[in-house]
This record gives C-alpha cells, structure tokens and sequence, in this order.
C-alpha cells in the first residue's frame, strides 16, 4: 500500500471521538432548532422518521405514544400578528376563544407563506421556539396532563420529547383552554 493512502486509512481510523453534545449536521433547519434550544439552555434529543410526522396521528403512530402527547404547533394571524398556538394532538382550536385570549377581534390560521414568515420554519416541521422573532404563544392546559410530550424539532420528519413545563419554559407560552 502506498504511504499516503496508508496514512489516511490511519488518520481516519485514529482520529479522535466526538467531543460531547457533538451532533452532526442533519438539515439547516433542524440546526437552527438545536441552536435555539441550546441557548435556552434545554438540551433536545432529535429523532427522525423517514416515513414523516406532518400529522399529530403520523406522529404518535411513529413515536409510539397518545395522540394527545402530540404538541401541534399551529400558526394563526391576529389582527394581522402571528401567533402560535400549541395544542394537544388530540384537541381543536377554538379560534374565537384564541381571539379572546389574544385580545383581539379576528384570528385565523396562517397561511403556509405567513406561517413561515413568522417562525422560519415549514408548516408540519415548525418547533415550539427558535423563531427569528418572538411570536405570542399560548399552550394547551391539556398538555400539562402528560409526563411528556412530543413536538416538531425543524422539519416535517423530526421530533422531541419533552417535559410540558420545560415546554411552556422554552417556549414563554402562557398556559390556556384553548380547545373547541
């Protein structure tokens, strides 16, 4: 074997380990998601399923947990401001109880273009924070029920777990009814 190819079999096989927290690059958006969670100081474990997790039922199917575990991160429009709402997979937005809550005369779902606008991420894939600017969030009471539950960590095929509470933390969401 020639001395160059012997030297990188070599360099490749002694290099040294990953440092701690190492994580490689998956995708961009998944990068900004992990970015934010570790300036918040909440360290995330990403898990992805090729199959996807668009919806909160594709989600626990894969995940392997309760509908209601699932955090959909829902993006409406209020008087022309965004703001996310996280609900229960299992629930419904109440979107005249949100306007209420919100303060505000009319609240509708965003539209993909402004959903991502609001949060940098793709509608299916948008996580609870990391967002370029801080959007009003408001948390599903019924969420707090579970020990864990599982949210969108960049991507329509990422997720994470989490305790509700570090989820209400990270995401400076105030804790309502916002069901149907």
């Amino acid at each position: 074997m020639p001395g160059g190819q012997r030297s990188r079999i070599r360099a490749r096989f002694l290099s040294p380990p990953d440092p701690p927290g190492y994580r490689p690059a998956v995708s961009k958006a998944i990068d900004r998601f992990l970015e934010a969670a570790s300036v918040l100081g909440h360290p995330v474990d990403v898990r992805r399923f090729p199959e996807g997790t668009k919806t909160a039922q594709d989600a626990a199917r894969a995940i392997g947990c309760e509908v209601g575990q699932i955090v959909k991160s829902l993006v409406f429009m209020a008087d022309g401001r965004p703001l996310l709402a996280l609900t229960s997979g299992a629930n419904r937005v109440d979107a005249e109880r949100l306007a209420g809550l919100a303060g505000t005369r009319e609240v509708r779902r965003a539209t993909p273009e402004e959903a991502r606008t609001a949060t940098g991420f793709a509608v299916g894939g948008t996580p609870p924070f990391g967002h370029p600017e801080r959007v009003r969030t408001f948390m599903d009471r019924d969420l707090l029920t579970f020990d864990e539950v599982w949210a969108a960590a960049g991507s329509p095929d990422s997720v994470f777990g989490t305790a509700p509470e570090e989820l209400r933390r990270t995401a400076l969401a105030e804790v309502v009814d916002l069901k149907e």
